[in-house]
C-alpha cells in the first residue's frame, strides 16, 4: 500500500486547514486509517484514527473537538479536518494505514506533509 499525504501549509492560529491521504496499491475499505504528528525535537504522537469496519473515529485529546476524521473508500482517501489550529499543532503530519487500530507499525507509512500555524 502507498500513501501519499498533502494539503499541510503556513496558516495563522485560529484558521483551519484540510489534510488528504491518498492510497493505492491495496484493499482501502479493508484498513484502518491513522494521522500522526511529529513536532520538531519530539516523538511522533497520535493524532487522530479511524476504523475500517464500522467508521468509529478515536481521537487525541488535544484535537478533540477541533479535529475531524473521515473517509471516502470509492476515493481511497481518508481526510484530517483541522480547525481552530494552535501553534502547537504545528508538526509533520503522517497517515498510516493497519489492519487494526493500533497495529499501525504493522502497517504502511505515508511521507509527511508539514503544517505550520503561526502565532
Amino acid at each position: 500500500v502507498q500513501l501519499q499525504a498533502s494539503g499541510g501549509g503556513l496558516v495563522q492560529a485560529g484558521g483551519s486547514l484540510r489534510l488528504s491521504c491518498a492510497a493505492s496499491g491495496g484493499t482501502f475499505s479493508r484498513y484502518a486509517m491513522g494521522w500522526f504528528r511529529q513536532a520538531p525535537g519530539k516523538e511522533r504522537e497520535f493524532v487522530a484514527a479511524i476504523s475500517w469496519s464500522d467508521g468509529s473515529t478515536y481521537y487525541a485529546d488535544s484535537v478533540k473537538g477541533r479535529f475531524t476524521i473521515s473517509r471516502d473508500n470509492a476515493k481511497n482517501t481518508v481526510y484530517l479536518q483541522m480547525n481552530s489550529l494552535k501553534p502547537e499543532d504545528t508538526a509533520v503530519y503522517y497517515c498510516a494505514a493497519a489492519p487494526f487500530i493500533d497495529s499501525w507499525y504493522e502497517g504502511y507509512w505515508g511521507q509527511g506533509t508539514l503544517v505550520t500555524v503561526s502565532s
